[in-house]
């Protein structure tokens, strides 16, 4: 017989620490509801786990991000529909306009009317803003280019000038107030093709919609395009393209500094909205300018009113000539402009309920993606409550018969005590 070493206590007790372990785990688990507490658990199961919630909580913001924009795009789309009933009400105006019942008091009553409406459109396009971003003034088009201040006074004459390096690989496109010119091999001005920037100069000189309003030349490494007098603008000519120039913001105007000057344009960004968990994973949308100018709706020369009645909306001073409704000719002419303008409106209206459908199945869509990852996460990282209950009852009562067997064991050496009797 033994006492010096108790083999069968430091067995039973090995045995107790190993179920105490377990029973404690166990216990974790249940409290917790969760099988890996800490790494030791289960290592890659943690891993694994981890990586699943940064996606899970990515769809749930994407799906965040998703309902902003729809808001965003109802604010843009509830200012066109008001942007709409002004056209339709700026059409009846010029087809009222258009019959010579009217008399020249008649009609300029109702040009009162036309030019206040446009400089109401002009307020909508300036003002309509989600959380401080403006919408609808060409900041959330990228092909919007950044444009110099110019004079408010449509009778100073202005100028821009170009920054950038002229792009000659064939293909390459410089825009002119919509007017598109192409890179080519040779210089062909009657068709729009330049080879450098003399020949772009000159294919803008040529160009129909363009030769009557400015004079373009070579300045330099850079083009400058200036008003003709009788054709000037409180709008400077933009300059976009992906042939790499584009407008000079700190180009200069001629003219007198004491005029006040219409708001510089910003160069535009399309709207980038985040709607998935992971890099560019985003959906892009970008807004028209949707102010008179842009429309159609304010100009120079033929079919717009000699003096600046339009304003920007926001203060009573005139800084745009718009339609022109003194004659039945014109007037008549100012329905077909309006009607263009009411389709650019439309299409406009169009593409932001597109976007606005797409964005709602995107909704559905991370919804259901969310939904799914959790579940496979929760199989990764949750306990299966009954199961730990079955091992913490099975530890429990291990627990307790190593106690007991223990407490034998510590009596057993005890019977060395008979020998000394």
């Amino acid at each position: 017989m033994i006492i010096n070493h108790n083999i069968s206590a430091l067995n039973t007790h090995r045995q107790l620490s190993s179920a105490t372990n377990a029973q404690s785990k166990s216990m974790e688990k249940l409290a917790s509801g969760m099988r890996i507490n800490r790494a030791g658990d289960d290592a890659a199961g943690l891993a694994i786990s981890e990586k699943m919630r940064g996606q899970i909580r990515g769809l749930d913001q994407a799906s965040r991000n998703s309902q902003d924009a729809i808001s965003l795009i109802q604010t843009a789309e509830g200012a066109l529909n008001e942007t709409t009933d002004i056209l339709q009400r700026m059409r009846e105006l010029a087809t009222q306009a258009s019959t010579d019942t009217n008399t020249t008091n008649d009609r300029g009553e109702i040009q009162k009317e036309m030019d206040s409406l446009t400089s109401e459109i002009n307020r909508i396009g300036n003002t309509t803003e989600f959380n401080t971003q403006k919408l609808l003034n060409g900041a959330k088009d990228s092909k919007t280019v950044s444009q110099a201040a110019v004079p408010a006074a449509a009778a100073v004459k202005g100028s821009v000038t170009s920054t950038g390096t002229l792009d000659t690989t064939v293909g390459k496109t410089v825009e002119i107030d919509g007017a598109t010119f192409t890179a080519a091999a040779a210089d062909d001005a009657a068709n729009g093709e330049f080879k450098d920037l003399a020949g772009l100069a000159a294919a803008i000189n040529s160009n129909a919609d363009l030769k009557d309003k400015y004079t373009a030349s070579v300045d330099g490494t850079n083009l400058k395009i200036e008003q003709k007098a009788g054709f000037e603008s409180a709008t400077a000519a933009t300059i976009g393209g992906d042939a790499g120039l584009s407008v000079d913001a700190a180009a200069t105007v001629d003219g007198s500094a004491e005029v006040k000057a219409k708001d510089a344009v910003e160069a535009g960004a399309g709207l980038q909205f985040q709607i998935g968990a992971n890099e560019n994973q985003s959906l892009t949308l970008e807004i028209k300018d949707m102010r008179a100018s842009a429309l159609g709706l304010t100009g120079t020369g033929t079919g717009f009113t000699a003096t600046a009645d339009v304003s920007n909306g926001t203060d009573s001073t005139g800084v745009e000539s718009g339609l022109d409704v003194s004659n039945a000719k014109n007037a008549s002419a100012a329905i077909t402009k309006i009607q263009s303008a009411i389709d650019k409106v439309s299409a406009e209206r169009s593409k932001l309920g597109a976007n606005q459908n797409r964005l709602e199945h995107t909704i559905n869509n991370l919804g259901t993606s969310s939904e799914n990852l959790t579940a496979a996460e929760s199989r990764v990282r949750d306990t299966d409550m009954a199961k730990t209950m079955m091992e913490q009852t099975k530890n429990s009562i291990l627990a307790q018969a190593s106690q007991a067997m223990l407490a034998q064991a510590n009596s057993a050496p005890q019977g060395v005590l008979q020998l000394l009797r």
